[in-house]
């Protein structure tokens, strides 16, 4: 049998291609026939932009806010943007406890399907949940007022940050669901680091008004990497080199996480 290694960037490439469409395609069709998780997906995020943009409008009149001049609203949509990405995708790995549960993973695993098309396929089916849930932010928010310099181009930079973002808490989530087994294990990681990321970036608030040491660790942080991606992209005048850079890390994270999450086929295929 394969390692996790050779079927995640082995040397039959297009095996895996095809079992990671087959795949995706099994789990896009589940959210076809059942919609209403990608609508209640975006209760939260219309909240962050409806509610929490009008009550602190005033804060981007404060000294040292540096993204004052489009208003709060401009600069939060990226954050809520990033926001959603990463809820969504630290639950990720409750699709695999469904297929433990129902008997369908040990199928798959005794099946000829690639180990890294299994990864890849619940990657992607969170990555196409991502681009429909941040292009209806963006929506939102221009409907509410928001305008956004960047046009396009910064949007075609959002989005993919986002994805990117999406990727490496998803693998991270589908791992802690083959090593746990556990969906209140699940649920107690995914809290204990959605929630600490998400303060500990931009997203919500301009860092130079924040504590010294909170600015330090955001520099580590995948949240933080994809809100300055995105933000940037969206200003008049962009730094591109901070764009890439960041988008470059996000990248290398993304990579480095899906193979870590495929080898955690084997530790489940040794406790079962």
């Amino acid at each position: 049998m394969s390692t996790a290694h050779e079927e995640f960037i082995g040397p039959r490439p297009l095996t895996v291609v095809r079992h990671s469409a087959f795949l995706t395609g099994r789990l896009l069709r589940t959210l076809w026939r059942m919609p209403t998780f990608l609508v209640i997906g975006l209760v939260q995020p219309v909240i962050w932009l409806v509610l929490f943009g009008q009550l602190f409008r005033s804060v981007a009149n404060l000294p040292g806010f540096a993204y004052g001049s489009g208003g709060f609203l401009q600069f939060l949509t990226p954050g809520v943007v990033m926001m959603t990405a990463l809820f969504a995708s630290a639950w990720a790995g409750t699709t695999y406890l469904q297929d433990i549960d129902r008997g369908v993973m040990d199928r798959l695993l005794t099946s000829p399907a690639s180990r890294g098309a299994m990864m890849c396929a619940t990657m992607a089916y969170q990555a196409v949940q991502t681009v429909v849930q941040s292009l209806t932010i963006v929506v939102i928010a221009l409907a509410a007022g928001a305008r956004f310099p960047g046009g396009v181009a910064g949007l075609g930079v959002m989005v993919p940050a986002a994805v990117l973002l999406t990727l490496i808490f998803s693998a991270l989530s589908n791992a802690v669901a083959l090593l746990t087994r556990q969906q209140a294990t699940l649920i107690a990681i995914s809290q204990f680091t959605t929630l600490p990321l998400m303060f500990l970036s931009s997203a919500v608030m301009d860092l130079r008004l924040a504590p010294g040491w909170v600015g330090d660790v955001a520099r580590y942080n995948p949240v933080e990497w994809a809100v300055v991606a995105a933000r940037q992209a969206m200003l008049v005048h962009t730094d591109w080199t901070k764009v890439w850079v960041h988008l470059g890390l996000l990248t290398a994270a993304a990579l480095v996480m899906g193979f870590l999450a495929t080898q955690a086929f084997r530790t489940y295929r040794k406790s079962t």
